[in-house]
């Protein structure tokens, strides 16, 4: 009778032992999941209310291209945004990723036409100059152009060289 009890009493603190090596392994690990969950849908709900549109788009003979893109988003768009914005531009096939600098070589930079706050807000617009040696210098030629945002949402437009 006694040899029971103490059989049962081990088995009871052994089994109490590993429930709190169990919970002490699984909660920081479900608490993890339970970050990187809520991480990963703030982000999805940032991209997902983030939209750009192409307005009007012109290029001349002379490398130049002009863009203009609309913010149809719920989310405004902070400069430090915009800066680490992507342009692809060229002829079909023939195109060239730029970064936005002050023009002085390939690249583009650009202007808010809005309030004048530091951020492109919904419904405002966003003019863009873009200089590469790959827009084709012909009228007539086509023209492929694609502006990407730092969190993924692109958009693009082919048009010709006038």
């Amino acid at each position: 009778m006694s040899s029971e009890t103490i059989v049962t009493a081990i088995f009871l603190i052994t089994a109490i032992v590993a429930a709190g090596v169990l919970a002490s392994q699984v909660l920081p690990a479900v608490f993890s999941v339970s970050g990187t969950a809520s991480s990963t849908a703030h982000q999805m709900d940032v991209q997902i209310s983030t939209d750009i549109t192409i307005v009007n788009t012109y290029a001349n003979t002379s490398s130049y291209a002009q863009v203009w893109i609309r913010n149809t988003g719920d989310e405004r768009l902070s400069t430090n945004e915009l800066d680490g914005s992507i342009i692809f531009v060229g002829a079909p096939g023939d195109f060239e990723m730029t970064t936005k600098n002050d023009l002085s070589s390939d690249g583009w930079t650009y202007e808010i036409i809005g309030d004048g706050n530091a951020y492109l807000d919904p419904g405002e617009m966003l003019h863009v100059t873009v200089l590469s040696d790959k827009i084709p210098g012909t009228i007539g030629d086509v023209v492929t152009f694609q502006f990407v945002l730092p969190n993924g949402v692109r958009r693009s437009e082919e048009f010709t060289v006038s």
